[in-house]
């Protein structure tokens, strides 16, 4: 029956991470924004000379024009000028008094940029400020026959672009650059995501809704996509010549066997050699059986199965075993999406392994407890003998086809296919099978199945 050393684990849930698409996602994100902000930064760079190259010919420009201008009219005419100048070009023109204070206009490098080419078009003596007694924006200081004379520059037409530009700019182009890497992560991992499906598809024995495109465009992925269809159509007709075969071994066989029987039961006068000679002829029958449970092919038919229901019906084949007493704990309404004739048999089958193998040593009696209980989103059924169990470096090698555990199996009539066909059947139908040794002696099988 089911064996146990250490718990075999049984979690099915995926190690946490990012998945293909969101790695490439993530790696192309990165490399872009990475490659923009070196690009916002270099231009910047680049801008920021030209920039105030330009700035410092506009304000020299926009000087000479007011030095002119004022030192050629007369006093009436100058106020008119000043006045009109505040007005219509907001450039304000005021006296310079010694008790001025200001504060130079060089705080960054973009400002003594200007400062530096404004003093070179202007002459030495000028004063380029950033605040003048307090009233900060960009003076500019020169003279006119001896007069000084402040001009108060519009300072949303001097600096460089400003942050909300380049903010506007860098969200428009990261939002691009973000559904870019968004579709080319999608066209990168769409053919291995159709691979992967197919995989999953011909592990189940799907193999005809398994086949991939063989008509892409690049060669790599159309290459993947012929070599996996051609493994699948040599696996596909593997399949069926296995299933053939063993269909033709059991037909072929049982016709004799069915003689056999019936020259037994007529020419042999010895009681006990009849019953000795049928139950051979019964034994080989029950593995040609076998040979065709573990060589089914097709995938269970998935429903709502109750386990309790099902257990029940599996311990109405074994209620007249006199060597045999089964303890049920049973969760009230607990359900598995299963096969409920698969997952009859597999009951059935641990419920034989336990009464064959898992006696407990002083009674002769085989005790078997069936438990079962939801927890998340699975159902964990549990079956448990008493016995001896079996040797822990044998325990994982149980569920192989053929393989019986120590020389006591070896005398035990059957094929060694009986856990392997409860563990390929629990597999079918989307679950975990396990075998472990207890740690008070005996075997116990763990089942997990899908709740519903």
């Amino acid at each position: 029956m089911p064996l146990e050393t250490a718990p075999v684990p049984l979690d099915t849930r995926p190690r946490r991470g990012l998945n293909l698409f969101w790695r490439t996602f993530l790696f192309l994100a990165v490399l872009l924004f990475g490659s923009i902000f070196a690009w916002l930064q270099t231009f910047r760079a680049l801008e920021s000379e030209p920039r105030a190259i330009h700035d410092a010919q506009q304000l020299a420009s926009l000087v000479n024009l007011s030095r002119a201008a004022l030192r050629y009219s007369d006093s009436i005419t100058r106020v008119a000028l000043i006045k009109t100048l505040a007005d219509e070009e907001r450039v304000r023109i005021s006296p310079r008094e010694p008790k001025d204070q200001f504060e130079v206009f060089d705080s960054d490098e973009f400002g003594q940029r200007i400062t530096t080419e404004l003093k070179a078009r202007l002459g030495a003596g000028t004063v380029v400020a950033g605040s003048v007694n307090g009233q900060k924006g960009l003076w500019v200081g020169f003279a006119i026959d001896g007069d000084g004379y402040w001009l108060l520059a519009d300072t949303s037409k001097v600096g460089p672009s400003r942050g909300s530009t380049w903010a506007i700019w860098l969200m428009t182009a990261a939002a691009m650059s973000l559904l870019g890497a968004a579709l080319i992560a999608r066209l990168i991992n769409r053919p291995l995501k159709q691979l992967s499906f197919a995989a999953s598809r011909m592990r189940d024995g799907d193999f005809d809704a398994s086949l991939l495109d063989e008509k892409v465009a690049t060669i790599e992925i159309r290459e993947v996509n012929i070599g996996f269809n051609r493994m699948a159509e040599q696996l596909s007709k593997i399949e069926q010549d296995r299933v053939i075969m063993l269909a033709g071994i059991s037909h072929d066989l049982r016709t004799p066997l069915a003689r056999l029987r019936l020259e037994t039961e007529m020419s042999v006068s010895d009681p006990d050699a009849r019953d000795h000679m049928a139950a051979d002829i019964s034994q080989l029958d029950s593995i040609i059986d076998k040979f065709l449970d573990y060589a089914r092919p097709e995938p269970a038919r998935l429903e709502r199965v109750s386990v309790s229901a099902v257990v029940e019906t599996a311990l109405y084949a074994v209620a007249d075993y006199q060597d045999m007493q089964v303890n049920v704990a049973i969760e009230d309404g607990v359900a598995v999406l299963a096969d409920e004739v698969e997952l009859l048999r597999v009951i059935s089958n641990l419920l034989e392994n336990a009464r064959r193998y898992g006696k407990t040593p002083s009674t002769g009696m085989a005790v078997v407890d069936i438990a079962a209980k939801g927890r998340d989103q699975w159902v964990l059924i549990k079956v448990r003998d008493h016995g001896r169990g079996v040797s822990p470096s044998v325990l994982a090698k149980l569920t192989r086809p053929f393989f019986r555990g120590d020389s006591a199996r070896t005398a035990a009539t059957g094929a060694g296919l009986g856990l392997a066909i409860v563990e390929k059947t629990i597999e079918r139908m989307g679950g975990v099978f396990g075998l472990a040794n207890t740690a008070s002696g005996g075997l116990v099988a763990h089942i997990k199945l899908r709740r519903v």
